[in-house]
C-alpha cells in the first residue's frame, strides 16, 4: 500500500541528489571492496566452472534471484553452459533439473534463504558441487559450500539499509567476473559471442558474409567491352547499382564505369557516342571475394571511398557486384 498522503515528505531537489550521489559512492565501494577480497577462492570457482561437464545452475532468491538470472544468461551467451533454476521450484520438482554433472552457483547475501537450505542436503546426496556466493562466511548456505566467494559489503546504499542495493550490484559484479575469467580462460572470440547473438548488431557483422547479401545472376550489371556508350549506359539504368562491370566473354573483370565516372566525362564535354565501353571504364578495378565477412567488404568500400563493389571469384571472374544500399538493408552498416 502508498503511505498516507499526509505521512509524505516534501521533495527536497537537494536531497534527492544527494541520495543519488550517496548511492553511487557506497555502491561504488562495495564494487572496490569485493577488488580487494578476491583471492584463490575466486580462482578455484573459475576452475570449477570449467571443468564442469555439465551446465553451471545458479540459483537465488528474490533480488539474488534476479541478479542469478542475469549470471546465467551472461555465462552461456559468453561460452559457459549455463541456466538459472528457482530454489522455491526446485524444491517441488525442478531439482530433477540439476544433474551429478552440474555445478551449482547459489547466491544469497545473508546465506540463510529457507528456499536455498532446504534443497542444499540434496546436492550434497547428489555430490553436486557447491559454490557460495554470500555476503556472510559464517552462515549456513556457506558452511555447505565447497567454494566460498565473499560478496559482503558494509551497508547498502538504501537509507534505511534494509532494501538490497550494495550488495546486489556487488553480487553482479562478481558475477561478471566469473563470465570475463571464464571466457578468457575457454579462448572465447567475438566469432562465438555472435553466434549466440545473431539477432544483434555483432552477430549480423560477424556472421554475415557478401554471399548472403551481393546482388547475382540477371541482377548484376555487366557488358562486353566493345559495347557502345549508350548500351553501357542502359545496363547500368535497369540494374540501379550505380555502376556497371565489364568483363570478357569467358566473364573475367576487366574494369568497371561508375556514375561519378559519367560525370567526370560530362564535365570534360566527351562525346560519348564515339565511346566504348573499353575507353571508359576504370581498370583493375577494386574486388571482393563471396567468401569474406560483409563487414570487411563495407570496411574495404570506405577505405577505398567507393559505394559499389564487384565480386569475383579466384580466377577472378564475375559473380556477383554489392554497393552500401545492400548492406544497409542487412543492417550490417
Amino acid at each position: 500500500m502508498n503511505p498516507p498522503e499526509a505521512s509524505r515528505q516534501a521533495l527536497i531537489p537537494a536531497r534527492v541528489l544527494q541520495l543519488a550521489q550517496d548511492t553511487f559512492d557506497i555502491e561504488a565501494a562495495a564494487v572496490l571492496g569485493l577488488k580487494r577480497r578476491v583471492g584463490p577462492s575466486f580462482v578455484e570457482a573459475v576452475q570449477a566452472m570449467l571443468a564442469v561437464r555439465g551446465r553451471v545452475v545458479v540459483t537465488g532468491m528474490g533480488k539474488s534471484g534476479h541478479v542469478g538470472r542475469k549470471i546465467a544468461a551472461t555465462l552461456a551467451s559468453t561460452g559457459t553452459p549455463a541456466m538459472f533454476v528457482h530454489p522455491a521450484e526446485a524444491s517441488h520438482g525442478d531439482l530433477g533439473m540439476i544433474k551429478p554433472v552440474d555445478l551449482v552457483l547459489a547466491i544469497s547475501n545473508g546465506g540463510e534463504s529457507d528456499e536455498i537450505s532446504a534443497i542444499l542436503p540434496v546436492l550434497k546426496r547428489q555430490g553436486v558441487p557447491l559454490v557460495a556466493m554470500t555476503g556472510n562466511p559464517q552462515s549456513t548456505l556457506a558452511r555447505h559450500a565447497d567454494i566460498l566467494l565473499d560478496s559482503g559489503v558494509e551497508k547498502e546504499a538504501c537509507p534505511l539499509n534494509l532494501a538490497p542495493t550494495a550488495s546486489t550490484t556487488a553480487q553482479l559484479a562478481l558475477g561478471d567476473a566469473l563470465a570475463v575469467a571464464l571466457l578468457d580462460a575457454r579462448g572465447f572470440k567475438s566469432e562465438d559471442f555472435a553466434r549466440s547473438h545473431p539477432g544483434g548488431a555483432l552477430g549480423r557483422q560477424l556472421l554475415t558474409h557478401v554471399d548472403d547479401v551481393m546482388r547475382t545472376g540477371e541482377q548484376v550489371p555487366r557488358v562486353g567491352p566493345e559495347a557502345s556508350f549508350s548500351d553501357l549506359m542502359r545496363e547500368m539504368s535497369a540494374k540501379g547499382l550505380g555502376a556497371s562491370a565489364i568483363a570478357d566473354a569467358g566473364g573475367r573483370v576487366l574494369g568497371i564505369f561508375t556514375d561519378g565516372d559519367l560525370r567526370r566525362l560530362v564535365e570534360k564535354g566527351s562525346d560519348l557516342r564515339s565511346l566504348r565501353a573499353a575507353d571508359v571504364m576504370h581498370p583493375r578495378p577494386h574486388t571482393v571475394r563471396a567468401g569474406m565477412l560483409a563487414v570487411e567488404a563495407a570496411e574495404a568500400m570506405e577505405r577505398y571511398r567507393i559505394t559499389s563493389v564487384l565480386v569475383v571469384d579466384e580466377g577472378g571472374c564475375l559473380i556477383g557486384a554489392l554497393n552500401s544500399n545492400d548492406l544497409m538493408r542487412a543492417k550490417v552498416i
